[in-house]
Order: C-alpha cells, then sequence, then structure tokens
C-alpha cells in the first residue's frame, strides 16, 4: 500500500517537531479493542474505481455551444474528503452573473454537494445522472478526511496547489459544522504507521499529530504517529444529502449522455459536470486514469473506537461494519471484488491485531 508516498507529498506542510519533543507522553494505559478478523465476520466486499489525475483534480469553466460548462471531476482517493471545497471553487466559477436554474451531471458526492452549493445561493437545480445512491463510487470510499491519493508531486502546478488548499480549507470547515448522527461523522483518534509528522500533507488537518514511543501505543508496527481527523460513514452521509437536495426542491432525472453534443437538449445554460471517471468518456480526459480499491466490511463493533493505516492496510471503524481496506491499483477497469485481494486484506489485517498488546 503506497498510502505513505502520497502522505509525504506537500508543498504545505507544517513543521511540527518541536511541538512533538515539548509536549507530555500520552497516559500509558492504552489497551485498545482489537479488530476481530475473520472470513465469517465479512458482511459484504466492494470495489471501486478512483478517478485519479497525476496532475491533479479539474476545476474549470468553459464555453459549450450557448451553454457555460464547469468542471469539478478528477478527485482520485480525496473525493469525500474536498467535495466541499473543490464544489465551492466550481460554483464560485460557474454562478457569478447566471441567472435561471442549473443542471449538474453525476450524483455522487462531488455532484450532491455542488448541487447543494448552488441551491443556498438561490438557484433551481437538476441532477442528470446514470446512477443514484448507494451506486455510485462514493459509496465505496472509506471515508477518511484526509487528503489521500489524488495526485502526483512533479506533475502540479503552483496554481493548483492554491485551488487544492483553497478545497481543503473549505471542505474542513463545512464537515466540522455536520458533525452528528444525521451526516454520520466523527472525529476519531488515528495511529499511523509513519515517522513523518512534519512532512503531512496539510498538516493542520491531523489534528494533535505526534510521534510515538514503544511504550505510547500497542500495535505491532514502527515507528507510529497519532492524530485525529474527521471520518464519515459514507452510505448515511450520501442518503442525508440527497434528502437534503430533494428537500430543497431540486429534481433528479436518471440519464446518461453519450456525447458532449448531448447536453445541448438541456434546458439549463449553466451545466456542472461531476461525472468523475466517467469525464473520460465524455469529455475525451485520457489523463484519467481508474485506480482500484478494494475493501472487505466485517460486522460492526462499538467498542473499536480508532482507526490505524500502514503496511496491514487501513481500518475504520464505522456504524454500518469495519472497513478493512489497503489496495491502490493503477488502471483496473473492473469494478469488482477480487477474491485473491480480499483475501490477502484479510489476512493482513488479521495478522496485525493478533499482534496487539496493552501498553499499561
Amino acid at each position: 500500500m503506497d498510502r505513505r508516498l502520497f502522505l509525504a507529498s506537500s508543498a504545505a506542510s507544517v513543521p511540527l517537531a518541536s511541538c512533538v519533543t515539548a509536549r507530555p507522553p500520552l497516559a500509558r494505559n492504552a489497551c485498545l479493542a482489537p479488530v476481530d478478523v475473520s472470513p465469517s465476520r465479512v458482511i459484504r466486499t466492494v470495489a471501486g474505481l478512483r478517478p485519479y489525475r497525476a496532475s491533479g483534480f479539474v476545476v474549470r469553466a468553459e464555453p459549450l455551444g450557448a451553454k457555460t460548462l464547469v468542471h469539478n471531476y478528477g478527485h482520485g482517493g480525496a473525493g469525500i474528503t474536498l467535495s466541499w471545497g473543490s464544489s465551492r471553487l466550481a460554483t464560485q466559477l460557474g454562478l457569478p452573473g447566471h441567472r435561471g436554474p442549473v443542471a449538474v451531471l453525476g450524483a455522487g458526492v462531488m455532484g450532491l454537494s455542488t448541487a447543494r452549493l448552488a441551491q443556498e445561493a438561490g438557484y433551481a437545480v437538476t441532477i442528470h445522472t446514470k446512477a443514484l445512491p448507494p451506486d455510485t463510487t462514493s459509496n465505496i470510499a472509506g471515508g477518511q478526511i484526509s487528503p489521500f491519493g489524488h495526485y502526483r508531486e512533479d506533475s502540479v502546478t503552483a496554481a493548483w496547489r492554491a485551488q487544492f488548499a483553497a478545497a481543503m480549507d473549505y471542505s474542513w470547515r463545512r464537515f466540522q459544522i455536520m458533525l452528528g448522527d444525521d451526516y454520520g461523522i466523527r472525529w476519531l483518534p488515528t495511529y499511523e504507521q509513519s515517522d513523518e509528522v512534519e512532512a503531512a500533507p496539510f498538516a493542520s488537518y491531523h489534528v494533535d499529530s505526534r510521534l510515538l514511543t514503544r511504550s505510547e501505543h500497542p500495535f505491532p508496527a514502527e515507528p507510529m504517529r497519532r492524530f485525529v481527523t474527521m471520518y464519515v460513514e459514507v452510505g448515511r452521509y450520501l442518503r442525508q444529502l440527497t434528502r437534503d437536495f430533494l428537500g430543497a426542491g431540486g429534481r433528479i432525472e436518471v440519464r446518461e449522455f453519450a456525447s458532449p453534443g448531448e447536453l445541448a437538449t438541456l434546458p439549463e445554460t449553466l451545466v456542472f459536470n461531476c461525472t468523475g471517471l466517467g469525464s473520460r468518456a465524455l469529455f475525451g480526459d485520457e489523463e484519467l486514469r481508474p485506480v482500484r480499491g478494494q475493501l472487505a466490511i466485517l460486522l460492526p463493533q462499538p467498542e473499536v473506537d480508532y482507526a490505524y493505516l500502514g503496511e496491514a492496510g487501513y481500518m475504520f471503524p464505522r456504524a454500518d461494519g469495519i472497513v478493512l481496506g489497503g489496495s491502490f491499483e493503477y488502471d483496473k477497469w473492473e469494478a469488482a471484488p477480487q477474491p485473491e485481494r480480499i483475501a490477502r486484506i484479510l489476512e493482513s489485517h488479521r495478522a496485525f491485531n493478533a499482534g496487539l498488546r496493552c501498553t499499561a
């Protein structure tokens, strides 16, 4: 799993080494509940295709005949994380000076977020989509609020970095005002197999980040750091966003477009493209690549109140199940779980949890 490579790539990292050494150690009474990893506890397996672009996500406006088309796609493994901020950038491009209703293509997290922001600005919105939640890629996301796996360090520009910073800032603040059971968002302590506290992208979004000594954590891995971030139960979250959209008068039409020319049939003169990986075929973006992620979901364990990630993969506890992941497979177009990969994910997490110990 190549997560640490992505976590090390940032132009906006904040040195924290002095803070780490100055703070007192954590109490030595950590006895975390292990995850009960067994094939017999698997309630479902899923696979999704991340819409990855080495040069980063696209937020751009362009003319399309008599219409204005605003793109908002290509967020890789950071779609949930960047959804509100990226959608805000898109609406700031398209809405000023616009009169009349708005069309949004796609009903994943980016489409729903863009639609809600347009509604909040006073516009009537129709979403046109070929799939609805729970049959969107967004429903398969793990749901950690952390900007992971969506660009390559040597392929992005300074202007794009500024977009990224603005998107992350707004998303971070927006998710905080949505905390609670309605949207399925909560804070969780997170343990990562890493010694790169100061190099994590946007370090201020990994709250209270600190390196841990061997006596301060119970995991069979070194080095380790601990931080706190938000997690989203994506099924519940997308259901609530859809309810919000419909409750505000929004309309959804199930429709697939085969070419940009078909958009001319829409009555709206402002169209937001939030089709994710679909933008490769619909708008000819050949830089878009699928990156397959596979998940094994175990029976819920309410006593597991932390998350971890590292060489074993990642574990995010949610009310709808324990999410086990650990795959980032480039150019795999089949959005179906592979039994051999799922078996490897389960075994790596089983072995990792077998090595947990109490630090008291």
